[in-house]
């Protein structure tokens, strides 16, 4: 990699981007590979570690995140204990802990069963709950060893509190002896140099004789051992240095345990920091709202609401933007502030990221090609120390992007031929790009000339881009419209500022004509540009209300020939269901007949009984059928019948809405959801006065009241005018008994029914509100009402 290139990565801020990705490791080699990543040219490579990155988010969705926080450097000491050298405690424990995290991570993979790129650096993972066991249940902490670690160092630690007891118990005797309390300084049991003293006044250290292990700061206490522990202490010092030796066998032991498993443990901890480096590929990608780009070789990008993965997110505003397939310059122009620089950075950016294997902040269906190198030339470089200008810093650079760029390159030029004389920079802009074009580059740049906008409008292969301002208030809307060059408002700005007229006038009139014809001819296209979004948006619109028309419709449609299935099932089976109940009305008929005949020509005297007996049964079927109503005696009509009144169908024994009455007398008749015909004697009308009526009424309102008013209504299995029917009746029912809220069963199912009970309760008088049960009420399968 080149000077040039490295710096380009660093002005396109990938570095900073690295570290981002560094925080998202666990372990410190995992974040130091991170910093240290660099992109890759060699497609295949790209893809595979493009694959990675998706196959480890797949696993965070599914199950999580795995650690690798116990992910300790361990090669060194492995190292040292392999050349036959004692590890100490705290080295041992790292080990442990990358043997934890080696199981840990083996187990993760374990449950999962769907392949993918992962698993080959899953499957290298070598656990060792041996060793892991050994160094956890030896080593408690970095300090102490745990008495299970040796049956040797057990006994020696238990006889050590033995002796410390008798130790101790001597001491006690001398500090509580009332002889020798005058001669204390405290009457307690102290330690110097892992031996048991007591603390004597200066003036009285030959009142108990002993050994002097040390004095205070003050000379004014001597810690003295007394003789009578002298032998214990030596006997406790013994078993300290037994103590001692026992822990450095154990040590050493562990210590070549470790080594025999040298290998198996590095190339685990290399899968691991491999991994490691992967997953937090996925949680950055998490992080940035990220996918993964489809990766091409032909020099062409395509990027849909890419967003600069170090703006917030909350303020950063997403480009489109394409190069290469279509045209392989890109010449962005706009105001100051508009956007341009972080277009090209975005641009640049986006490329970088997808070669190191991380996801890129932008929509699906985005796409970036691979490039050897991407060059940069963005920010100003003017240095005082070396005799540079803007604009000789700025050519340093380019001269040394010319001598590099080539087919496979990627060429980026922030506010190219600036900084000199506007004609030349513009002449020398446009040689610049010609020459990276016979090159094969493919090449973006901002920039303010005019020249290099007419350039772009009569060269093939050469596109405007702009990066929209709104004029009114004074602000860029960051958006980039390809196909567009774009105006520096100048003019606009001043006089939104408060510049005089006069002053603008004056300003307009040292334009060129052709100048100013060139932004007339920009306004009238941006003017067009926004009446074609405008008619574009109102298009939207209408494209989205005919599609939710049409879903309504389809849904209304769906619902009507379901309840139309539905009522043609119901009168199948009903009619079934009679002409069984005939046939076997017939056949038992049938039967007796025959029994009767049989009995007359025997002779019996059965006629009358058997006679009379045939026809009860005949009128049971009769009344089963439905053909036998019961005949009850009904009032005179007190008029004729009209179309809209209401009537008895007799041979049904339900009631119908009269829709028509046709020329020979008979009427037509709507029952439900059938239409039928009945001649004048099989239809009744109904009346009733309004006396009756209100004592119904009187009667219902008792009923109601006496009777304690249920707070559910249960609809299912209903159809919707039944539904209705009983939901009226049971909201009266409610509204009587002083409820304030309801609950209605309806069901989830195809939500007809829903549906229904929505619409009632939504125009009936005494309901106040409505709403959809919440979890543990029964969700959308329920609706609470509120009553008035």
């Amino acid at each position: 990699m080149t000077e040039l290139y490295e710096k380009s990565i660093k002005k396109l801020e990938l570095d900073k981007v690295l570290a981002q990705l560094a925080q998202c490791a666990n372990s410190e080699a995992a974040k130091a590979r991170c910093v240290a990543i660099l992109p890759m040219d060699d497609a295949g490579d790209i893809r595979i570690a493009q694959e990675q990155t998706s196959a480890a988010c797949a696993l965070v969705t599914r199950k999580g995140s795995p650690s690798f926080h116990s992910l300790y450097a361990v090669a060194p000491s492995l190292e040292r204990a392999d050349r036959s050298g004692c590890l100490n405690p705290s080295e041992l424990l790292r080990i442990a802990g990358v043997l934890r995290c080696i199981r840990a991570a083996k187990e993760y993979y374990s449950g999962d069963y769907m392949q993918s790129v992962l698993d080959v650096y899953f499957q290298e993972l070598s656990p060792n709950r041996y060793l892991e066991g050994k160094i956890s249940t030896s080593i408690i902490s970095e300090e102490e060893i745990a008495d299970a670690a040796s049956s040797e160092l057990a006994d020696i630690r238990r006889h050590m509190r033995i002796q410390s007891a008798k130790v101790k118990e001597s001491l006690q005797k001398i500090i509580a002896s009332p002889t020798n309390a005058k001669f204390l300084r405290e009457p307690i049991i102290t330690m110097r140099g892992d031996r048991y003293v007591v603390p004597v006044k200066s003036e009285c250290k030959g009142e108990i004789p002993g050994l002097v292990h040390d004095v205070s700061s003050s000379g004014g206490t001597f810690f003295i051992e007394p003789m009578s522990a002298v032998n214990a202490n030596n006997a406790l010092r013994e078993l300290s240095i037994r103590e001692r030796k026992e822990i450095e066998r154990i040590l050493a032991e562990l210590s070549a345990e470790a080594a025999s498993f040298r290998e198996g443990i590095c190339s685990s901890y290399e899968m691991l920091v491999i991994l490691d480096v992967i997953f937090a590929k996925a949680r950055l990608s998490f992080g940035m709202n990220a996918i993964e780009p489809e990766i091409r070789t032909n020099a062409g990008l395509s990027l849909r609401k890419a967003r600069h993965p170090l703006i917030d997110k909350k303020a950063v505003v997403p480009i489109t933007v394409r190069l290469g397939d279509d045209f392989d310059t890109l010449i962005i122009t706009g105001p100051n502030t508009g956007g341009k620089t972080v277009t090209l950075k975005t641009l640049g950016l986006l490329t970088l990221m997808a070669p190191c294997g991380l996801h890129i902040p932008a929509d699906s269906g985005s796409s970036i090609s691979v490039f050897a190198r991407v060059l940069a030339d963005i920010g100003d470089e003017q240095s005082i120390e070396q005799s540079l200008s803007t604009f000789s810093s700025h050519m340093k650079n380019i001269v040394e992007i010319l001598s590099h760029c080539d087919e496979e390159t990627l060429v980026l030029f922030d506010e190219l031929g600036a900084g000199t004389d506007p004609a030349e920079g513009a002449a020398l802009a446009t040689a610049l790009i010609e020459f990276c074009r016979q090159r094969g580059s493919r090449i973006a740049a901002t920039t303010h000339y005019a020249e290099l906008k007419l350039y772009a409008m009569r060269t093939k292969g050469v596109m405007n881009a702009s990066c929209e301002f709104d004029v009114e208030t004074l602000r860029p809307t960051y958006r980039l419209l390809i196909g567009i060059p774009g105006k520096s408002n100048a003019f606009a700005i001043s006089r939104r500022l408060g510049l005089p007229e006069e002053i603008i006038d004056k300003a307009k009139g040292f334009v060129s004509e052709s100048d100013r014809n060139f932004e007339d001819v920009l306004s009238q296209l941006e003017q067009q540009r926004l009446q074609m979004e405008t008619a574009k948006l109102e298009a939207e619109r209408l494209r989205q209300e005919t599609a939710q028309m049409k879903q309504k419709s389809e849904q209304y449609y769906a619902e009507i020939k379901n309840e139309r299935e539905k009522a043609t099932r119901s009168a199948r089976l009903e009619a079934q269901s009679i002409i069984d109940n005939a046939r076997r009305a017939a056949n038992e008929v049938g039967e007796e007949l025959k029994q009767l005949r049989k009995q007359m020509r025997e002779g019996a005297d059965v006629h009358n009984s058997r006679q009379s007996e045939l026809r009860r049964k005949l009128n049971d079927a009769e009344k089963e059928l439905g053909g036998g109503q019961e005949q009850r005696e009904r009032p005179q009509a007190s008029r004729a019948i009209r179309p809209g009144d209401t009537v008895e169908v007799l041979r049904l024994g339900t009631r119908a809405s009269v829709i028509a009455i046709n020329k020979d007398g008979s009427y037509q008749l709507q029952a439900g959801i059938m239409k039928i015909s009945a001649r004048q004697d099989e239809v009744y009308l109904i009346e009733e006065t309004q006396q009756q009526a209100k004592k119904i009424i009187e009667r219902t309102k008792r009923e109601f009241r006496s009777a304690a008013a249920p707070t559910e209504l249960n609809l299912l299995g209903m159809s919707a005018d039944e539904a209705i029917a009983e939901l009226s009746v049971f909201l009266d029912g409610a509204l009587l008994a002083g409820l304030t809220s309801v609950r209605i069963i309806h069901g989830k199912g195809t939500g007809v029914l829903r549906k229904a009970v929505h619409e009632e309760l939504k125009h009936h008088r005494n309901v106040k509100g409505y709403r959809l049960g919440v979890y543990g009420e029964g969700e959308d399968g329920v609706t609470i009402a509120e009553m008035k």
